[in-house]
């Protein structure tokens, strides 16, 4: 690996902050005790009271009341609970049709197709070219038997922006319940639970310099929900297992250290990144919504050329970014989000995400469209594909 190297993944993952650290260590090597009640030990009530503390913080956050916050394994865990949950809790009383777009990120996309193993009729809403759905559509596509409505605030590859009000609108107006992920838009862009028709919200600390391994899922009170991971009483007896002392209270600190200032910065180096590679690599295309989009994410197609190959090459230099292709995800597909927006399997496999975080300065992205200048113009000299 080069001496200094530029990470610019962080839709995938962000490097912990060190003040995250600081707070987690005491529960890893003093207050280590499991949550007791408060009849239990002292480093029992101790854990519990901090457990609770960090629940309210991040709840507070959201816009949410502190018993409607469930801590999870991360936001795979937190879609899957909310998918599966209520399409349990459902099964015999309503129906078993759900909606999701058909873009979303794979743990909604594959808990769907999971639940169709079991009879669940799912329809997977299309989407426009910047890969926004239609409220319009989505409101026609719901029937007398649909149970749930799942569709992500913003998308994990291109970035764009739902109008998850409008939606939420609609499914109150049907009776029907509403998910939407949020991993990619919590302490981003706003999102108030106390004022938006939202039923359940998956959030994570990964993608907001937190800890890998802890995330939470928004459960309105009222919301039907099978518990679907078994063991004891934790989390109000809707998740059993042990609770993740550190990793809560190393997701209230991110949560906490998140400002507005900061989301303006990194708003700045990507409005610089995508005006410059746009105005001075020719050929390429911004993948996603123009304005409507997180603040972090830039994802951009280089024609007549491979992602994977332009991936490695800024490896070489020094930059982590990752591949419109799913190739580095053991998977030989191309993007399915770039497919559903209407691109062909070469845009997909041409196209890079570069998102941003905090520990990112606007000298790291002049240096990455340097390097891509250099690297693109190289690669279509020896691409039979096409020449600029």
């Amino acid at each position: 690996m080069p001496n200094k190297y530029i990470y610019l993944d962080n839709a995938s993952v962000t490097r912990m902050d060190e003040r995250v650290l600081e707070v987690m260590n005491p529960y890893f090597f003093e207050s280590y005790a499991i949550p007791t009640s408060e009849t239990g030990y002292s480093m029992g009530i101790e854990a519990r009271e901090a457990l609770e503390k960090s629940r309210v913080k991040i709840a507070t956050a959201l816009g949410a009341n502190e018993n409607e916050l469930i801590f999870t394994s991360g936001s795979s865990e937190s879609s899957n609970m909310a998918v599966k949950g209520v399409a349990m809790a459902l099964i015999n009383k309503k129906g078993k049709h759900i909606i999701v777009s058909a873009i979303e990120d794979f743990p909604v996309l594959n808990s769907a197709k999971a639940l169709e193993k079991y009879g669940f009729d799912v329809t997977y809403l299309e989407v426009d070219e910047y890969g926004i759905v239609d409220p319009q559509v989505l409101k026609n596509s719901i029937r007398d038997d649909t149970i749930l409505v799942s569709i992500q605030h913003a998308n994990q590859e291109i970035g764009s922006l739902q109008d998850i009000k409008s939606i939420g609108e609609i499914c109150r107006e049907k009776g029907v319940i509403f998910h939407t992920d949020a991993t990619h838009t919590f302490t981003k862009v706003p999102l108030d639970v106390s004022v938006l028709p939202v039923d359940l919200v998956t959030i994570s600390a990964h993608t907001i310099h937190g800890p890998n391994g802890i995330g939470a899922l928004y459960i309105k009170k009222g919301t039907p929900m099978m518990k679907w991971l078994d063991g004891g009483f934790q989390e109000f007896n809707k998740r059993g297992g042990l609770e993740n002392i550190p990793g809560a209270i190393g997701f209230a600190k991110a949560v906490e250290l998140v400002t507005n200032e900061e989301n303006t910065k990194i708003q700045d180096m990507r409005d610089h990144l995508i005006e410059r590679v746009l105005s001075e690599i020719p050929q390429t295309i911004l993948n996603g919504h123009p304005l409507l989009r997180t603040p972090q994410n830039a994802n951009i197609t280089f024609q007549y050329v491979e992602g994977e190959s332009v991936t490695l090459h800024l490896d070489m230099r020094g930059f982590a970014v990752s591949t419109g292709s799913a190739c580095f995800s053991r998977s030989l597909q191309a993007s399915h989000v770039i497919l559903g927006i209407g691109g062909d399997p070469e845009r997909a496999h041409g196209s890079l995400r570069i998102t941003l975080g905090r520990f990112n300065k606007m000298g790291d992205v002049d240096a990455i469209i340097d390097a891509l200048i250099e690297v693109v113009t190289n690669l279509r000299k020896m691409s039979p594909l096409g020449k600029t």
